[in-house]
């Protein structure tokens, strides 16, 4: 008994160490992107124990293709958009189902994002696609390092560490869920082809609620979705407020930490809930992503408060489009 409470206890606290560590570190640094590594980061502490050499590995070949494919796509979508468009869905279907089949869940959510975001930020400016990629290299590497300090931090056992063995759907199951994800993300990144700089959370967001997808039923879709995007913005207004009593980076990583246990003991089953981990890690995955873009309003003499209300109003329309397909998706696979 002592040890089932002491590892979730060690997961929720390397989870919210990790996430704070990463959001002092970025700001700090005044990294491009400030919410890449602690969303990656919140990621990384799902799988419960450091990168092996294998995924390290693994994980640097996906950066360079992600990287490399990304940047080719960029002439192809500005002079055969519909081609390219096509091309793009084709690439996250695969990623997606690489994830669901034998993949890492991580290895195939970097290569969903990265494909997305740097080729929408390329149709409007090469230079935007380029300061993209060194966002998301930098903050996968940060969130890497950051990982496996806080794994030295509060280690467990190597028994404890070892996962179950994964779930591996039937082919067909796995490609319509694959599908799905695909057709989840793309509007967003459509929509972040007509305005990357303003829309690229957008496709964070959008490839967070894929990911989500990918483990969430159509019964259950309003309620994990809409819920934690919800949850997410309330928990951001929140932060927000309590980091305006006094503005500083290092209460930025105390707030960041307490928030982050807050959350980490519903995902590890500290505090009992009725919701499903995937809600809760995408509630902190939206606080991260609506937080970090309020703070950088905020720098930039934007009018934060009006730019959270349209930023969230746009999360809540993607969330419900994600949950349209999983309803749409489910009735085509009952009926084929």
């Amino acid at each position: 008994m002592e040890n089932a409470l002491r590892i979730p206890a060690r997961r929720a606290l390397r989870m919210a160490t990790a996430t704070a560590l990463c959001v002092a570190i970025s700001f700090a640094l005044d990294l491009s992107i400030p919410v890449v590594a602690p969303v990656f980061a919140a990621f990384l502490a799902t799988q419960n124990r450091p990168l092996s050499l294998r995924e390290g590995a693994a994980l640097t070949l996906v950066v360079l293709f992600t990287t490399g494919s990304g940047l080719l796509l960029v002439p192809l979508l500005r002079h055969y958009a519909a081609a390219g468009v096509m091309i793009v869905g084709l690439l996250l279907f695969v990623a997606f189902r690489y994830g669901l089949r034998s993949g890492n869940n991580l290895v195939a959510t970097f290569l969903a994002a990265g494909l997305t975001m740097i080729s929408a930020a390329g149709t409007a400016n090469f230079a935007l696609a380029v300061t993209v990629v060194s966002a998301l290299v930098n903050g996968l590497v940060l969130a890497v390092l950051v990982s496996a300090l806080t794994h030295l931090l509060f280690p467990e056992q190597l028994d404890a560490a070892k996962r179950p063995g994964k779930r591996t759907l039937p082919e067909r199951e796995a490609m319509r869920v694959a599908w799905r994800a695909a057709f989840v993300v793309m509007p967003a990144y459509l929509l972040a082809t007509t305005d990357p700089a303003s829309y690229m959370p957008i496709i964070m967001k959008a490839v967070s609620l894929g990911r989500q997808s990918c483990t969430t039923t159509a019964r259950s879709a309003a309620r994990d979705l809409i819920g934690s995007t919800l949850l997410g913005g309330a928990l951001a207004i929140s932060f927000w407020f309590a980091l305006r009593l006094f503005v500083h980076v290092w209460m930025f990583f105390l707030w960041m930490l307490l928030f982050g246990l807050l959350v980490g003991r519903k995902i590890y089953g500290l505090s009992r809930t009725r919701y499903p981990a995937g809600f809760w890690l995408n509630s902190l995955v939206t606080m991260i992503i609506l937080l970090g873009q309020s703070v950088q309003d905020s720098v930039a003499g934007k009018d934060v408060y009006t730019a959270f209300a349209i930023r969230m109003g746009l999360f809540l329309a993607v969330t419900a489009y994600a949950c349209l397909m999983l309803l749409v998706f489910e009735r085509r696979g009952r009926a084929g």
